[in-house]
């Protein structure tokens, strides 16, 4: 025979562990708080980008539209150059980092808007200072060797990395982390309420009685605490005074 579960026994359980899920909610989003800002490393992101076209182009000819195509393929080619050892290598020695080409090559990505002459150059570091100049030194290295690597001299710098004066970090994003937390601690909370209240077997109530057994409630006993019996043995007799003063009122007329 299955079991169904009602709205309003659903909303019974919530209520009954109301504070494990308060306590699974707030104990997530302290955890997420104090993971975010006094763990994790904050990153900062610098871009700089180029347009490939020729550097060099008379203004009495028109744009040659086969010539644009061929600059937009060869901007495939080009994402893998700019991450080549032979660009790298050079902005380690410029800007004497203590890195190999490789774990800088972890630190610069390339991307360009699909049939867009425009490459962006992005550079991650957990110095804001020093991801500026990656992104730059980068960009200007590769303008200098592609003439020489590809007899080509089709890039122009379109826009420098800039330092802010107060940059914010990319990651971690510390209010999303602490929303992210108070959801999960929500669900963890909900789904251990349920599981305890599946687990509990106790009989608390007739309606226990009636589901466990399957006979009905014929009376019930009020639970009595030992206040209650304490009060009400040094509670006054009303009646009993009544009896002994017209006692003494009859005595007194004899």
């Amino acid at each position: 025979m299955e079991e169904t579960i009602s709205l309003k026994e659903i909303f019974a359980v919530l209520k009954k562990r109301i504070k494990l899920i308060l306590a699974c909610i707030f104990g997530a989003a302290v955890i997420a708080a104090i993971v975010s800002y006094f763990v994790l490393t904050p990153t900062y992101e610098a871009n700089s980008s180029f347009i490939v076209n020729q550097s060099q182009q008379d203004s009495q000819t028109q744009y040659n539209v086969d010539e644009i195509r061929t600059n937009v393929e060869l901007i495939n080619t080009y994402n893998v150059i700019i991450k080549s050892a032979r660009i790298l290598n050079q902005v380690v020695d410029e800007l004497n980092l203590d890195m190999t080409s490789d774990e800088l090559a972890q630190k610069i990505q390339v991307s360009s808007e699909e049939q867009s002459q425009v490459v962006t150059v992005t550079a991650t570091d957990s110095s804001p200072k020093l991801a500026v100049e990656m992104a730059n030194t980068t960009v200007t290295t590769f303008q200098n060797e592609i003439p020489e690597l590809m007899n080509v001299d089709n890039v122009n710098i379109l826009s420098e990395a800039e330092l802010e004066p107060n940059p914010s970090p990319v990651s971690p994003n510390s209010m999303l982390n602490i929303a992210i937390a108070i959801v999960l601690g929500a669900m963890i909370g909900v789904g251990i309420a349920f599981l305890l209240e599946y687990l509990d077997n106790t009989i608390t109530s007739e309606e226990d009685v009636e589901k466990q057994l399957g006979t009905p409630v014929l009376g019930t006993i009020s639970s009595i605490q030992e206040k209650d019996i304490s009060e009400q043995q040094f509670r006054p007799q009303p009646r009993n005074l009544e009896r002994g003063n017209h006692h003494v009122a009859q005595k007194k007329s004899v």
